[in-house]
């Protein structure tokens, strides 16, 4: 046999051989005596993860405030008669005034909003606009009583009214809190029975303080809150983390009437108030100098050489009214009403509106760039006003 024979079976030997042993590794480990590791999971040769234990007591909640004001927080529902016209020569005053019994019909209109008691004997403070003219007030309590209501007094030009309904037991009156303890962040609850659906509350922060110039009352300092606020949660209750009453939701912005985050409650201080004065007297007594006020502008600063824009430029005096005696002129620029600055008309309005009338105050004024202070004896607010705020 030559090399290159012996070769070839040398080669053909090995590769039979190596065959057969993958053949026997692969089928019958066993029957070459190899000891295999044992299988072991991949979860078991990792460490278990720990558990977290949960922290001691409940998650962080607003139950206990939810809880301590829902109770005072009321549905108010109301009616009204309203005319409508069915015919389009309606509107001609001659047609109206000889055919309008026969084209008019008479409808019931219904709405809801909301309450809160503030005094256990049943007085329920609201928003003017939940029960203006309304012929019927009606005041669902959570407790599932409803109770018919009567108006005790009304002041449009903050939005606030107060009723009242009679019930023999005491009702849960809401804590008022302190509202100008209350600052930007501060976690706020909006109570109230939006669109009907019952009570509800809304969580939110305080985004912004003392807005004015919304033109949505003569009076504005509203507490602006992301509180979800829509409609018929108009005159529930803005409340703090202790459940204290810390404003009256009254008005949103929107577009499309639901809550886009940009709500507005009356401070819980301007509503105590108000009620106090409805409660005591059936109206709200507020001081008045008699002038117009007009915003300064930049223009206007550099016009009459001010070092700003603070201050409210006096646009106009009443004839023989209080700021008239006391020799304010057209043209005076508004500094401070009895020591306390003014910033803009708004706060003008707000410091005469707090001070009682027939006390004399120092207004410091400038007047062609001097310095100059009058005293001027407040006077009460005619109701004249009030009336041209509803008007409107």
């Amino acid at each position: 046999m030559t090399l290159k024979k012996l070769w070839l079976v040398f080669a053909q030997t090995v590769t039979v051989s190596l065959a057969v042993l993958f053949v026997v590794q692969t089928l019958r480990p066993e029957w070459l005596g190899a000891q295999t590791a044992p299988h072991v999971p991949v979860a078991a040769s990792q460490a278990p993860a720990t558990s977290v234990a949960p922290a001691p007591g409940r998650a962080p909640s607003y139950a206990d405030a939810a809880t301590r004001a829902g109770p005072a927080v009321v549905n108010v529902f109301t009616s009204k008669e309203v005319k409508t016209a069915r015919h389009p020569f309606m509107d001609d005053p001659i047609f109206r005034r000889f055919f309008g019994e026969m084209f008019e019909s008479t409808q019931r209109a219904t709405s809801l909003g909301s309450g809160v008691i503030v005094n256990p004997t049943g007085f329920i403070l609201t928003n003017n606009h939940v029960i203006e003219d309304a012929d019927e007030i009606q005041i669902a309590l959570p407790d599932g009583r409803t109770l018919a209501a009567r108006v005790i007094g009304t002041d449009p030009e903050t939005d606030l009214a107060v009723v009242k309904v009679e019930t023999a037991e005491a009702l849960p009156a809401i804590a008022f809190g302190a509202d100008d303890d209350a600052k930007v962040g501060d976690v706020v609850l909006a109570i109230g029975n939006p669109f009907g659906v019952g009570q509800t509350v809304t969580m939110g922060i305080v985004s912004a303080l003392g807005r004015t110039g919304l033109g949505i009352n003569t009076f504005e300092n509203f507490i602006q809150t992301d509180a979800a606020i829509n409609q018929g949660n108009s005159g529930g209750a803005l409340v703090d983390t202790s459940g204290n009453l810390v404003g009256v939701n009254t008005a949103i912005l929107s577009r499309t009437g639901g809550s886009i985050g940009i709500g507005f409650a009356i401070p819980a201080s301007t509503a105590r108030q108000v009620m106090d004065g409805i409660i005591a007297t059936g109206s709200v007594v507020r001081g008045y100098i008699g002038v117009q006020g007009q915003e300064i502008t930049p223009e206007l600063a550099e016009s009459f050489k001010l070092p700003g824009t603070n201050g409210v430029l006096i646009a106009g005096v009443e004839s023989k009214g209080p700021a008239d005696r006391a020799g304010v002129k057209p043209g005076d620029i508004l500094v401070a009403v009895a020591g306390k600055p003014v910033a803009d008309p708004p706060a003008m309005l707000n410091s005469v509106a707090a001070l009682r009338p027939g006390a004399k105050v120092p207004l410091s004024l400038k007047r062609q760039g001097k310095d100059l202070q009058v005293e001027v004896e407040i006077a009460r607010r005619p109701a004249s006003l009030q009336a041209r705020k509803q008007q409107r």
